[in-house]
Order: structure tokens, then C-alpha cells, then sequence
């Protein structure tokens, strides 16, 4: 038995699907079948369904994931430990980034990271809120940009980028660019163009609408804010966006702020452990690369 192998186990029963981890892992599909062939006939019993389209685990499967985690996090402690005595990080940072995001600090700081640390193979994937969510809470993912409702999901720390109210934004000609004053009752009137469920924008309109019994009509959604804005400018629907994301398009659209929804939209760094040395390292570059951003919401 060796750690890739354990680490393929992982990859397959999160991903649930034997292409979407070989791609996760750098390796073939095949080359990833074989090996957790082998590791079953050396545990002597099937780790997967491999019946249905989606893979999923067996009681043995069950069994074996969480020692797989608990090896492969020991492994991972060995490395960071003898690094750390010996001022040198090394070993493997898997980011999150809610898709969509256009706020580029982000970057900044995972440039900053790997200058400093060059032995950390870095890894970027794009995903809803939610799932990153997810994937930190079960240590798929060390650290997360995402959108949300509320500062620190429950079990996470969080770091607070932005935090703003949702407006409407609409063309110069549409009856609401004509109003000093919008409220959600007077969107419900019209289409609406948002974000898709699991993104931290769409959550706080949705919560609004429930509070007050309101059903808004979503008639298109996009993950990227420049999707929305053009839908909208086309005269699609409302745009629903955060207040710095309308400033973009001001050309194109009026916005108002939507009085009746306080609660603001989050942008948040997230993570579950500061004691792995790599995320500790990040979230220093991170929290210099995004001064100018939290200067304002301090």
C-alpha cells in the first residue's frame, strides 16, 4: 500500500468520478483505475460502486476514507514539520475561488506566496461558493475566496474582504433608473438577472425575497458579473449585483441600492487551520495583498 494510492482513494471518492480525479491528481484515467485495482486486492475487498454513472463509496470504501485522510494528513504533518525546522515549506496548497470573482489581489498574493516558497506545488480551481465550502470544511481545500451571506461559515475562520449591499442595476431608460428609491417589491415587477444558487450574492437576495413571501422571477443567471451586466444592459432583466461590481458598469447602467435588503454581500477569505505552515504563510501574503480592500471594512 502506498500513499498515492490513498491519495487516488480520496481524489475518486470526492470527485466521484474516475476521470474528473485523474485529472485532479495529474495522472491517466487508467493509470488511476489500475491503482486503486491493486489497492483493493491488497485490502481484499471493493472500495467503489462502480455500477451507476456516478461512483460512489462501499461500506468498505466508508471504512477505509477517513484512516486514508488521517495518513495522508500524517504524511503531509512529517514533511511540514521538518520544513518548518528547517525554514523551508514544502508540499502541496490547494485555493478555491468562487467563480466568476474578478477581484485580482488574489493573485497578487499567491505570486507573492510561491516567490517566497517555491517548493509548495500550488493548485487553483474554480467553484461555487458552496462547494468550497464544502471542500474546506473536508480539507479537499486549504483556503477559499468565496461569496456569502454571513462572515465565517460554521467551523471555518474567515477573513472579511468586502462587504456590501446589493443594488439593482438597469438601463437609463427603465422605469427604475427613474426611482431614487428601490425595494424588493418593486423588483418582483420585473425579470431578474442574478447569480446562480451557492454564490453569496444570490443566497442574500434569496433570504430577502423569503423573508418578505416575495417570489422574484429569475429569468437568466451567470457566474460572472460582466454575463450579468451585459444581460441586463440588453434589457433582459434587472441586474442584481454588489455595489463595487455595478461601479463597473456605470456606462451602461443605473443602479440603486435595494433599501429593504441589509444584510450585505460578503466577499471572504476562508479556511479551517492556521497550523498547516502553507496556509499560515498564504494568509500573511494574503492579508497584504488585499490592505487597500479591507482598509474600508475595518
Amino acid at each position: 500500500m502506498e500513499l498515492r494510492q490513498l491519495e487516488y482513494l480520496v481524489a475518486v471518492a470526492e470527485e466521484q468520478n474516475f476521470t474528473r480525479a485523474a485529472e485532479r491528481v495529474h495522472i491517466s484515467q487508467s493509470g488511476i483505475s489500475a491503482q486503486i485495482r491493486q489497492l483493493e486486492r491488497e485490502l481484499g475487498a471493493e472500495l467503489f460502486d462502480r455500477s451507476a454513472r456516478t461512483v460512489t463509496l462501499t461500506v468498505a470504501g466508508e471504512a477505509a476514507l477517513e484512516h486514508a485522510r488521517a495518513a495522508l494528513a500524517a504524511a503531509g504533518a512529517v514533511g511540514r514539520a521538518v520544513g518548518e525546522v528547517t525554514e523551508l515549506i514544502r508540499g502541496r496548497l490547494t485555493v478555491g475561488m468562487v467563480i466568476g470573482c474578478t477581484v485580482t489581489p488574489l493573485f497578487d498574493a499567491l505570486a507573492a506566496f510561491h516567490k517566497t516558497h517555491p517548493g509548495v506545488e500550488i493548485s487553483l480551481l474554480e467553484d461555487s461558493s458552496d462547494r468550497l465550502v464544502d471542500g474546506v470544511r473536508t480539507g479537499a481545500v486549504d483556503v477559499a475566496l468565496i461569496g456569502a451571506a454571513t462572515a465565517a461559515p460554521d467551523g471555518l475562520e474567515a477573513l472579511t474582504i468586502i462587504s456590501e449591499r446589493l443594488v439593482a442595476a438597469v438601463p437609463a431608460g427603465h422605469p427604475l433608473a427613474k426611482q431614487r428609491r428601490v425595494t424588493l417589491r418593486d423588483l418582483i415587477a420585473y425579470p431578474i438577472v442574478c447569480m446562480p444558487p451557492g454564490t453569496g450574492l444570490r443566497t442574500v437576495f434569496d433570504q430577502a425575497c423569503a423573508a418578505r413571501s416575495l417570489r422574484p422571477s429569475i429569468a437568466l443567471q451567470a457566474s460572472a458579473a460582466d454575463a450579468i451586466a451585459d444581460l441586463a444592459a440588453r434589457g433582459l432583466g434587472v441586474a442584481i449585483l454588489s455595489n463595487s461590481m455595478a461601479a463597473s458598469y456605470r456606462d451602461r447602467l443605473t443602479a440603486r441600492t435595494i433599501d429593504d435588503v441589509d444584510t450585505p454581500a460578503l466577499l471572504a477569505l476562508i479556511w479551517k487551520s492556521a497550523h498547516n505552515p502553507s496556509v499560515r504563510e498564504l494568509l500573511v501574503h494574503s492579508r497584504q495583498a488585499f490592505t487597500d480592500l479591507l482598509e474600508p471594512h475595518r
